[in-house]
């Protein structure tokens, strides 16, 4: 892979980088290309249990052309339901349900009642490794604060009001929460998933936040813009591996104020596809989003522009209120009470129904919305769930010479992120007689292997981005190799195949390096993988256990 546009690529430099979604965005893929060499070969694995390959696998005929077969996707639904005065209306059954999908019934194939995952009272949650261990189906809530777009007054009653919020919780929470907070200099876990009450408060009390001057200058909207959806994205790609419900509270303003009536109509047209690709990655991770607006009852509304204080409390004609509502949440705005606003959101997270269903529709055309309607059979009632859905390909071919920007930007998210991504399990042992040397082991249950052709066996590939950090989180080197993995022979050309990875890895020798992070991206998913070590330390690294 070129390796120098990862080396070369700083933490500032990702938020330029982040702007490719209002850049040129990447078509989608219609036709995979021929496999790309592999730059560092691997022996694979025949341990743990593995599950099929996601995605639509390439085949290749005799005559050179490839194909791809695609069976309908299950359609998941996080719901929840309200009376006429707001109240949350519990002890629906499966029957209460009738499901529309682009105006055809569709038929419900599981049902899950309210509060069906709440974590056991008797297990405690402190970590993500906690997390995917002890609840691997718990909902979970990820606040978010943002430093960006949102006044240094607003942002600091924010902080107020969430903490006033907590106070007034039991100890020990309810659902596992983990705290974040981001500007355009930093992505920063406040705190990992937890259910202590005084560790998320002193966490955020200890949190200090740089004033944001870019917020007041019309020179940085498009890493304002950029930023906002990199984050969307890269939360969403975080936590994808938990299985369970994710309730994504954004307190702050979200994009910053812009009259599409005055930029060119391409730039609409790529916020737009930008738009449509954080609904879909946010709907694949299960993640539900709520906007909350600290600004209250804004005295001097004029603050964040006009058209924020007169079109949308979130700014400008393509509101991020809207992306809340494409994925079944909520914009909440226009009150000082904003501990009781985060409350309703974090009472909504505690309150989904969730039903499945297999869509009866058979067209695969991406530019088609497939508009989802849900009724109940009793009347006054309301349900809260996500609009519907655009078909989406599968992720581009990698390209080890040339990688995409979007590809970029999601490995560097990872690497330069605290936040532990669960999209692939990935484990570290360290060599017993070289300190600087690894094994990576990469779960079966996360790779995809491709079918086998006339004249290719099957193979898995990966992408391995190493980096390496100093004591006071400086990032000192970068590294990233495309790897590819051929099966043996004596394995079935098709269906089924469990074998994980085992990649031995050296680090480069640095004085100065105290903590490596080691991304793992397979290729054929997407998804990605963390593993941190301490470097010199003879320990191995878990990734979280998962449950079957």
């Amino acid at each position: 892979m070129n390796v120098a546009a990862f080396r070369t690529l700083s933490l500032a430099g990702l938020v330029a980088l982040s702007q490719f979604y209002l850049s040129a965005q990447e078509p989608p893929v219609t036709q995979p290309s021929a496999p790309q060499p592999a730059v560092q070969s691997a022996s694979p694995s025949p341990s743990a249990p593995a599950q099929p390959a996601a995605g639509p696998q390439p085949t290749k005929n005799s005559n050179g052309t490839y194909t791809i077969q695609r069976t309908a996707r299950l359609v998941v639904l996080d719901m929840v339901v309200t009376d006429a005065k707001g109240n949350i209306v519990k002890e629906l059954k499966r029957d209460n349900f009738h499901v529309e999908e682009v105006g055809e019934p569709q038929t419900i194939l599981n049902f899950e009642e309210a509060g069906a995952h709440v974590p056991d009272p008797e297990i405690t949650i402190n970590s993500t490794a906690d997390l995917d261990r002890l609840a691997p189906r718990a909902p979970v809530n990820i606040i978010l604060l943002d430093e960006f777009n949102t006044r240094f007054e607003d942002m600091a009653f924010a902080r107020y009001s969430l903490k006033k919020f907590l106070e007034k919780q039991p100890d020990k929470l309810t659902t596992p929460t983990i705290l974040i907070s981001v500007d355009l200099q930093k992505f920063t876990v406040i705190h990992d998933y937890t259910q202590n009450k005084a560790e998320l408060i002193s966490s955020l009390d200890h949190h200090l936040v740089s004033y944001p001057w870019q917020a007041h200058q019309g020179a940085w909207i498009g890493e304002r813009y950029g930023t906002a959806f990199l984050t969307l994205r890269r939360v969403a790609e975080a936590v994808i591996g938990h299985p369970g419900h994710k309730n994504m509270i954004w307190i702050g303003r979200g994009f910053p104020a812009l009259n599409f009536a005055n930029v060119p109509v391409d730039t609409e047209r790529r916020v737009y596809n930008a738009v449509q690709d954080c609904v879909n990655v946010l709907r694949d991770a299960r993640v539900t989003l709520y906007t909350i607006d600290p600004a209250g009852v804004m005295v001097n509304p004029g603050e964040y522009g006009a058209a924020a204080a007169f079109d949308d409390p979130f700014g400008g004609n393509y509101q991020f209120s809207r992306l809340a509502k494409a994925t079944g949440g909520r914009t909440l705005y226009g009150r000082n009470d904003v501990d009781a606003e985060i409350g309703t959101a974090i009472r909504d997270g505690n309150s989904f129904y969730t039903l499945t269903y297999r869509p009866t529709n058979a067209l695969l055309d991406p530019q088609k919305f497939r508009k989802i309607r849900v009724t109940l059979d009793q009347p006054g009632l309301q349900v809260l769930t996500r609009e519907g859905y655009y078909l989406q390909y599968g992720p581009g071919r990698v390209n080890p010479q040339n990688p995409s920007r979007r590809l970029i930007a999601d490995l560097v998210s990872a690497d330069s992120s605290t936040m532990v991504y669960d999209g692939v399990p990935v484990s570290l042992a360290p060599s017993a007689t070289d300190p600087d040397t690894y094994l990576v082991h990469v779960d079966a249950r996360g790779l995809a292997w491709s079918y086998a052709t006339e004249t290719e066996p099957r193979h898995a590939e990966v992408v391995l981005l190493v980096a390496t950090f100093d004591k006071k989180g400086k990032e000192l080197n970068r590294v990233a190799k495309t790897i590819k993995v051929s099966a043996p022979t004596t394995v079935a050309p098709t269906g089924r195949l469990e074998r994980s990875l085992d990649l031995n890895y050296k680090i480069d020798h640095d004085p100065k390096a105290v903590r490596a992070r080691f991304v793992v991206r397979v290729s054929a998913s997407g998804r990605i993988g963390t593993a941190d070590t301490v470097l010199g330390q003879q320990a191995i690294v878990h990734p979280p256990e998962a449950k079957p």
